[in-house]
């Protein structure tokens, strides 16, 4: 553990950063996973443009837990090392898809998005002004976390508006 590094965190306890940090890791490791599984089991309209957006997702989680562990380690702590601890420390959970339906699949990654949104806002207010690695780190990936939110809204949009629209011509 970095002994200066770490001087310079104020009002907070250094394990309980590391335990809302292992929580975050827990669930940037299940909205890999989510993301990979997903983007394999997709069907329907559109679905070739949910892929990528979905691959495109899963690599940047997979980015997110290596810069979490990254900080567990620098404060002196150890990352979940046991897949089974991240269901029991996660803070969003995992949804296994059950409608294989891009628009189901979609709308389910969209609250994953809501909930990572939420986390990582947390995070920030809890260490802001108190821990600025930890802060600059995790409002770097709260704002990874509201563009994907955005970006599968929009996906979402387009496809159910392209829906109606075809359901409507066909009236």
């Amino acid at each position: 553990m970095a002994k200066r590094g770490n001087s310079i965190i104020k009002g907070l306890e250094i394990d309980e950063i590391i335990q809302v940090l292992n929580k975050a890791y827990a669930d940037e490791w299940l909205a890999y996973y989510q993301y990979f599984i997903e983007a394999k089991v997709i069907k329907g309209i559109m679905k070739d443009a949910a892929i990528a957006e979905l691959t495109q997702h899963a690599t940047d989680e997979l980015r997110h837990a290596d810069m979490l562990a990254e900080r567990i380690l620098q404060l002196g702590g150890t990352p979940l090392l046991n897949p089974k601890d991240w269901f029991a420390h996660t803070n969003c959970g995992y949804e296994e898809p059950t409608n294989f339906d891009v628009v189901s699949i979609l709308n389910d990654s969209i609250k994953g998005e809501q909930c990572a949104i939420s986390t990582y806002s947390q995070l920030a207010d809890m260490t802001r002004d108190k821990d600025i690695v930890t802060y600059d780190l995790v409002s770097e990936i709260l704002a990874d976390e509201v563009e994907h939110e955005e970006d599968l809204q929009a996906l979402y949009d387009d496809i159910t508006e392209f829906v109606t629209d075809i359901k409507s011509s066909l009236s």
